[in-house]
This record gives structure tokens, C-alpha cells and sequence, in this order.
């Protein structure tokens, strides 16, 4: 009740408005109706990596690379497809600050989780950031996107059993072929996680390296089930 209040009260006083556009938002979002449909909604995609895959392929497809060399993790979730105006509210979220970017982003995640997972695990693990990294920017952004979602869900988060041990280039700006190597070793499991079914939780997938050595760790660690919740996902 008392948060239903102070809602309806920060919605008086602070009306949501298109971080896109500038028009009235919708509902509570900081996003209009007219905006929200033109987001590139990720519909086609592998049911496996959620990478982008051709209108022919038809739902349900599994894409040639996880046929071929099947992921560590089992599912990934991806709503939108890296591109404009997605990947915008997503730099500007990241490298500039902008916080209702990140608000905005959040709650499209959530709405999309609400409405698409198939099964839900027993916990969150934003993927972690390197100290370097988070002193940099101020904030880890994989964190602040699941905190909504982790108390909408009432789902913990795991905050210190997964770190990653020295900082990596960021994967959109190498090649493909580099991608691997980059992230390899890069994270340390400490302790045990002792559930069976988490969730990774990340910004953007690209090639799904990241999600993929992370997943194998935490199955070294006895977790039977590695799923994946990101925003958006690169056609590779």
C-alpha cells in the first residue's frame, strides 16, 4: 500500500516523458506508445542464443553456431536487437551517465520477463564488472538493470560470489575471432553459489562468450541450469 502511494504520488509530481521524443510517456514509462513500437524487437532468433536469424528460418530455429558448438549456457532471453534506438539509450546509459536511460531500459526488461520466461531461476548474477571498470564509470550498469527486476521477482541477487579478475577489452570492439581469448579467464567463482537455476544478467550479448565462460564456471561450481537475461543481442 505504501508503495502504491508513493507511486501514484512521484507520478503527480514527476510526470514520465519520451527520453526519445519529449511526449507524454506511457504509463509510467519514460517512453511513449508511438516510440515503443518502433524499438527493434528481436521477434526471429535462435531459441538457444537469441541471435538474430532470417524471417525463413521460422520460431523455434536453433542457428547453425549453437548446432555446431553448443553454448554453456542453456537459454538466452534478448528482447531487442542492438541497433537505433536501443543501442543509444544503452551507451548513454553506460558512458554517459544518463540514469533514466538505464530506468527505462530496466523496466523494458521486466516487462519482457514478465510476460516470456519460460522458467524462473533462483537467482540473479549481474555479470560482474572489473573494480577498475566500476571506478571508472561510477556504477556497474548489469547491476543496476537487475535491481528492479530482482525486487519486482523477489528474486536475490548474488553480488560477491562471481568477480571478474582483471579488466577485458569491451567485446563489440574486437574482432570475432578475438572474442574468446579476450574473456577467457577473466572470471573467478569464489565459494559456492549453492543454487541449481541462476540467471546471468547482462546489457547486450554479442557473441555470447562472456555468458558462455561464466556458465561454465558455475556448472564446474554444480549449477545444473545457466539462463540468460539481457536487453538486446548483436546480429553476432
Amino acid at each position: 500500500m505504501v508503495n502504491n502511494r508513493t507511486n501514484i504520488i512521484r507520478t503527480l509530481l514527476y510526470p514520465a516523458s519520451c527520453i526519445l521524443c519529449g511526449a507524454p510517456g506511457a504509463g509510467d514509462l519514460d517512453i511513449c506508445a508511438g516510440c515503443r513500437r518502433e524499438l527493434p524487437v528481436n521477434r526471429l532468433c535462435c531459441s538457444r542464443c537469441a541471435v538474430p536469424i532470417a524471417a525463413a528460418a521460422g520460431p523455434g530455429t536453433i542457428c547453425g553456431k549453437c548446432l555446431v558448438r553448443p553454448p554453456k549456457f542453456d537459454l538466452c532471453i534478448a528482447p531487442y536487437r542492438y541497433q537505433a534506438p536501443i543501442d543509444s539509450l544503452i551507451t548513454g546509459f553506460k558512458f554517459q551517465q544518463k540514469l533514466s536511460n538505464g530506468r527505462l531500459l530496466s523496466l523494458l526488461l521486466l516487462d519482457f520477463l514478465k510476460r516470456n520466461a519460460p522458467v524462473w531461476p533462483e537467482i540473479i548474477i549481474p555479470v560482474p564488472l572489473h573494480r577498475k571498470r566500476v571506478t571508472e564509470r561510477g556504477f556497474n550498469q548489469a547491476l543496476e538493470l537487475a535491481r528492479p527486476i530482482s525486487r519486482h521477482f523477489s528474486l536475490p541477487l548474488e553480488l560477491s560470489g562471481c568477480i571478474r579478475k582483471h579488466p577485458t577489452a569491451p567485446q563489440m570492439s574486437l574482432e570475432q575471432s578475438s572474442r574468446q581469448q579476450n574473456i577467457k579467464g577473466a572470471f573467478e567463482i569464489r565459494g559456492s553459489i549453492g543454487f541449481r537455476h541462476v540467471a546471468l544478467l547482462d546489457d547486450v550479448v554479442t557473441t555470447g562468450a562472456t555468458a558462455s565462460e561464466l556458465a561454465a564456471l558455475l556448472k564446474k561450481q554444480g549449477v545444473e541450469r545457466v539462463d540468460v537475461w539481457a536487453l538486446a543481442r548483436t546480429p553476432c
